[in-house]
């Protein structure tokens, strides 16, 4: 299993959300880069990356900031966040990025799902964020009318290379994850899932190890000191 540490990015900095709203924004490092390579040190070997600004209104005004990021250390990066137009894809692969993650614009877009899963294969990943089940979409700011389970059938069909999972009402409540809900999930589909929101120590990644989940997204537990990087990455590799 791959321990994943989280950099959201909103206005440049590092920050960190409550159950994903704006409101509630607190900044833990004014560096993201400075963020990524302490990460990197710790042995992360993936670092999954959010442009806060782009889930919120479909831009891409921290692809600098990203790109550099990627340039500056040796690890995987997966992004996400505002990413809706094959041109942006393109610019964030051509930067080195290891793997793009869809959220809106998968769910409400299928066929666009499809054509870039094609021109980008094993590439491409789709986030679905739910809440109670269903899935949201615009930085988790608008309800659909999709189960996640609906969701997911749908991704069997257009050649992604993950899922990440986020549970919205646990990200950043350092509150445990649901460690079943995951098991089920990664049961019904040979997508390798990532599971994300929650996460509060090492017995969490203890759980999480058990079952079929190809990866555990780790954010707030980390900043907060209740999860060490070093040992989670220990306990998830052994």
């Amino acid at each position: 299993m791959i321990i994943l540490p989280a950099i959201d990015i909103y206005n440049g900095k590092c920050v960190r959300l409550r159950k994903g709203d704006y409101n509630t924004v607190s900044e833990v490092s004014d560096s993201p880069i400075d963020t990524a390579l302490k990460f990197v040190n710790d042995g992360a070997e993936w670092i999954h990356i959010v442009d806060l600004n782009g889930a919120k209104d479909g831009t891409a005004v921290n692809i600098a900031l990203i790109s550099d990021i990627i340039k500056k250390t040796n690890a995987k990066i997966e992004i996400g966040g505002g990413i809706r137009t094959l041109e942006t894809i393109d610019r964030y692969i051509n930067a080195g990025a290891e793997r793009v993650i869809l959220g809106s614009a998968a769910v409400e877009n299928v066929e666009f799902l499809k054509k870039a899963a094609a021109e980008h294969p094993g590439k491409i990943a789709v986030g679905i964020d739910a809440l109670n089940g269903m899935v949201m979409i615009k930085g988790w700011t608008e309800p659909t009318t999709k189960t996640v389970i609906q969701a997911v059938a749908e991704m069997e069909q257009c050649g992604v290379c993950s899922i990440i999972y986020t549970q919205i009402e646990n990200d950043g409540m350092l509150s445990g994850i649901n460690a079943d809900a995951y098991r089920e999930l990664a049961d019904m589909t040979s997508i390798p899932i990532i599971a994300s929101g929650g996460v509060k120590d090492i017995d969490d990644i203890k759980r999480l190890k058990k079952t079929r989940v190809w990866g555990v997204i780790c954010g707030k537990s980390i900043y907060e000191g209740t999860l060490d990087l070093k040992s989670a990455i220990d306990k998830a590799v052994k």
